[in-house]
């Protein structure tokens, strides 16, 4: 990403860090209806138990739950419903290979805005293990330390 784009976060899936190596990450447009774009600009989103799908040739990401548009009417969207990511053939392709052949999963790590359009930043991801996941909390704990310790008085 560019520092001249006009980009705006909306979330970021910070758990998905602690729970999966992150291996590569992707930039997907996603389809959307009005009220869910209109409660993104409000912040009314969740990326919990969130993970990408892949059906036939498309890719859906499953589980993201966008709360009703406040000022919506009878048109307002499902807010569990699943939504197509947007990405060319050729990544598709390789993405499921991926999946497929080492084990991997798809996750969203963040939605944010590009100019006046919503993208999802998408990972190819590993679980970890349990001691993965203790080893992580040990070095954070330190680097706090490190940091507490080496502050300008």
């Amino acid at each position: 990403m560019s520092q001249d784009e006009n980009i705006r976060r909306i979330i970021e899936n910070r758990k998905a860090r602690f729970e999966y190596f992150i291996l590569q990450t992707i930039e997907a447009g996603i389809v959307l209806v009005g009220t869910e774009v209109k409660s993104l600009r409000q912040g009314k989103i969740s990326l919990t138990d969130s993970y990408v799908e892949f059906e036939g040739d498309e890719v859906w990401l499953i589980g993201t739950h966008i709360n009703e548009y406040t000022e919506g009417n009878r048109f307002n969207h499902d807010p569990k419903r699943k939504r197509k990511l947007l990405l060319k053939a050729a990544e598709i392709r390789k993405l499921r290979s991926k999946v497929n052949e080492k084990g991997l999963t798809m996750i969203p790590l963040s939605f944010y805005f590009k100019g006046n359009k919503v993208k999802v930043e998408i990972a190819l991801a590993k679980g970890k293990k349990s001691y993965d996941k203790r080893e992580t909390i040990a070095k954070r704990d330190l680097q706090r330390e490190f940091e507490g310790k080496h502050k300008i008085k």
